[in-house]
């Protein structure tokens, strides 16, 4: 394949940084533009100098749309408002739009499947391998064993976390679903508190911590009569994420216009 242009969106960010670092080691990419908020203080300054790298040439910049018309692909872990933007842009470039941003709901859902009609969309709660790995795992599972297992899923992430619950705990959940041929909006429990009663069958329980610096840990855990099974998955490092979105852009770059997922990426819809 020829090398893959990729933009970087909310490049001064956390996730911002650890993309393009992301990009400048993997093969087959390179930056061509990092976008900012206006009035950021990261604005004009160099992407590469930025990440804490060597300058790569490539300036932050506020306006998105001349940098779009550029690339191949655009890295996005913004705001659901922003990155429903990215995706119109997108759409009018004809590009790849990864997105890995959480607290989407159902109107933003809307309109990136409306932008797939002319970007590719790759979209995950979680860009980590193993994350999607665990999901197909879990949509496996909960097909076998059936409704004579309860299903809870648990997850804890950092104290600066501003949604729950997680990208990632809703992912896990969604496969359970799907698993079951259930709808999770129908059939989930996000919270328990005073009498709640006795435990209704088939419901998809979630069970959310915060605090401290955690990078993210969740686990899905099906209870029989007798016997439980648990799978789980801890994020160590940040840069799995980075590392995951860049691996879905190169597979995009030759993709038709679409809305696709990380299991898409890594061949798993048939686990």
């Amino acid at each position: 394949m020829s090398e893959m242009r990729l933009v970087v969106v909310g490049a001064a960010g956390r996730m911002g940084r650890m993309l393009i670092k992301a990009v400048t080691e993997a093969e087959n990419c390179r930056l061509v533009g990092a976008i900012e908020r206006e009035g950021s203080p990261a604005l004009g300054q160099d992407a590469g100098v930025l990440a804490g790298l060597a300058p790569l040439g490539v300036s932050v910049t506020a306006d998105p749309l001349p940098v779009f018309a550029q690339a191949d692909g655009v890295l996005d872990f913004t705001s659901p408002a922003g990155t429903v933007s990215f995706a119109g842009l997108a759409a009018q470039a004809r590009i790849v739009h990864v997105v890995g941003t959480t607290g989407l709901q159902e109107e933003d859902f809307a309109k990136l499947e409306a932008a797939a009609r002319h970007a590719r969309i790759v979209q995950s709660g979680n860009m980590s391998l193993g994350v999607n790995l665990l999901a197909g795992l879990v949509r496996k599972v909960a097909e076998t064993l059936g409704e004579d297992f309860d299903i809870e899923v648990l997850e804890m992430h950092h104290r600066m976390k501003v949604d729950a619950p997680s990208g990632t705990a809703l992912l896990l959940g969604e496969a359970a679903a799907e698993g079951r041929g259930i709808s999770l909006k129908e059939r989930s429990v996000r919270s328990r508190d005073g009498h709640t009663g006795a435990r209704n069958p088939g419901d998809i329980g979630f069970a959310t911590l915060r605090g401290g610096s955690v990078v993210g840990e969740h686990s899905v855990i099906f209870a029989g009569a007798g016997e439980r099974l648990e799978l789980w998955h801890r994020a160590e490092d940040r840069s799995i994420f980075a590392r995951g979105a860049v691996r879905a852009a190169l597979w995009g770059f030759d993709k038709k216009p679409g809305y696709y997922t990380m299991a898409d990426v890594l061949g798993l819809k048939d686990l």
